[in-house]
């Protein structure tokens, strides 16, 4: 079988989510922390996107865990300059772990996670795509100061610039 790679620029669907829920959790000097709770079928990738976007999210780092019907879970190709994309069936969602910042003017999520198969083994990468299975729980700390992204002409990838 031809493996399969999936460009580093993919657009990200819009409203794949449609059972997402959110709550406020705390709010102190302009840091929020709020609990979303992705429902069966939600793509996770998607719903982090359109969530930063309706809340003009800034900057962001999150954390958390669930079940997966599906994950696409992607291996930077270093030659290629792609994503080598790597598909898991039913699993544990034992981590997902990632930020929110801008770049091109929208809102961009980048995530990485590690899933547990029936056998106990584990895989792990960037998150190119997840159907959630139970349930996604991510907690997400929201900072007041805009973070941008600029394209890194090495790797054609976009990375944090901390002076912008």
């Amino acid at each position: 079988m031809e493996s399969q790679y999936k460009s580093i620029n993919t657009e990200v669907e819009s409203g794949k989510a449609p059972g997402l829920k959110i709550k406020l959790l705390s709010e102190v000097g302009g840091v929020k922390t709020y609990v979303l709770v992705f429902s069966k079928g939600d793509e996770v990738v998607s719903g982090l996107t359109d969530f930063a976007s309706e809340y003009d999210i800034q900057s962001a780092h999150y954390q958390g865990i669930g079940s997966a019907f599906e994950t696409e879970l992607g291996w930077f190709d270093f030659d290629r300059q792609e994503y080598l994309v790597n598909t898991m069936g039913v699993a544990e969602v034992t981590s997902i772990i990632g930020n929110i910042t801008w770049f091109g003017g929208k809102a961009a999520a980048h995530s990485h996670t590690t899933v547990s198969l029936g056998d106990g083994s584990v895989r792990g990468g960037h998150l190119l795509k997840m159907a959630v299975g139970a349930t996604i729980e991510i907690v997400l700390t929201a900072e007041p100061t805009f973070l941008y992204k600029t394209l890194n002409p090495e790797f054609k990838a976009a990375t944090i610039d901390p002076e912008l």
